[in-house]
């Protein structure tokens, strides 16, 4: 039988098959360790094979092949460093949601999350959550950011899940895709897809006092039928984002921005460190490029890795 992964507990998956019927599957010891150097070797939204079999009078799976991907969003494992944890796959576009505040997130963990986008070919939306707890402050920074982002080419939304502002604008881009969700813990998440989807209850749990972070409410990602013709895979909260197996020569192509203008420097093999008549430089200089985003490409260049969970806000 052939089915998609709608949902991986590290040693249960949940598969729909093409019949539309949900079931449990688990993978053979000897499959886990086929040249696959991820944390997880099959990810939600992976195309499998699976055979039935009959136990204790419950139909369960074991998922013989994996179906080549169209593309994947990986990170490095927290905790394994040198491992890497697949998030998602076969997905259309992924909206990153984003809180100036109660959490913060900041413009590196912002960049690194769209390097890896673009390096798997998966479009990316910003979403600017929580606009009903803006202040003038919180704007300011808000409008700053979306002109950033907005001048690269990436689209830019603000939104309140709680108060649904602008939900019918994410919800018409989610129309006939596959989409994922993701953020840092407490950005909202649960609460935009029960808000686009009040039946699936989402379990969701308020911001911590003490450090200002969210509690990790989703466990495991998940994917979900939605009554508008849409799919959606939910995961867990993100602390940091590690980026995987770059080499320094491409980066720059994963910077729309760079890239654009990469032709105009006067060594074609350019990393826009201390290079005579960098283009990159010149525009970064002039304000045709934003600190903010030279910063984080050096980050992960110079594989400042200490820095990729925790940051502080530049002025983008």
């Amino acid at each position: 039988m052939t089915g998609t992964v709608y949902k991986s507990t590290g040693s249960w998956y949940t598969v729909k098959a093409l019949s539309g019927a949900f079931f449990e599957c688990r993978i053979k010891g000897k499959f886990r360790m086929k040249g696959i150097k991820s944390t997880n070797p099959i990810a939600v939204g992976d195309v499998v094979d699976f055979d039935l079999e009959t136990s204790n009078n419950k139909k369960t799976g074991v998922i013989k092949t994996i179906h080549p991907r169209k593309n994947y969003i990986v990170r490095k494992s927290v905790n394994l460093s040198k491992q890497t944890h697949i998030i998602a796959s076969n997905i259309d576009q992924v909206f990153l949601l984003i809180t100036i505040d109660n959490p913060p997130t900041f413009t590196s963990f912002i960049d690194r999350f769209l390097v890896t986008a673009e390096a798997y070919q998966i479009e990316a939306i910003l979403v600017f959550n929580k606009t009903d707890a803006y202040d003038s402050a919180t704007e300011a920074i808000v409008k700053n950011l979306i002109q950033v982002y907005s001048k690269i080419g990436y689209d830019c939304i603000k939104i309140s899940a709680k108060e649904g502002e602008n939900l019918d604008v994410v919800k018409s881009k989610m129309k006939g895709k596959t989409s994922m969700f993701s953020g840092h813990s407490g950005v909202g998440k649960s609460t935009l897809v029960n808000t686009i989807e009040p039946r699936l209850n989402i379990k969701t749990k308020a911001i911590s006092e003490l450090h200002q972070q969210g509690q990790h409410t989703t466990t495991f990602a998940e994917m979900f039928d939605l009554s508008f013709d849409a799919h959606i895979i939910d995961t867990p909260g993100i602390k940091g984002f590690g980026v995987v197996d770059m080499e320094p020569a491409e980066l720059d192509h994963y910077f729309p921005e760079l890239f654009r203008i990469k032709s105009d420097c006067k060594f074609h093999n350019c990393l826009h460190l201390h290079e005579p008549k960098c283009a990159v430089k010149q525009a970064v200089e002039s304000g045709e490029i934003a600190a903010s985003r030279y910063k984080s490409y050096l980050q992960i260049l110079e594989g400042e890795d200490a820095n990729y969970r925790t940051d502080s806000y530049d002025t983008p």
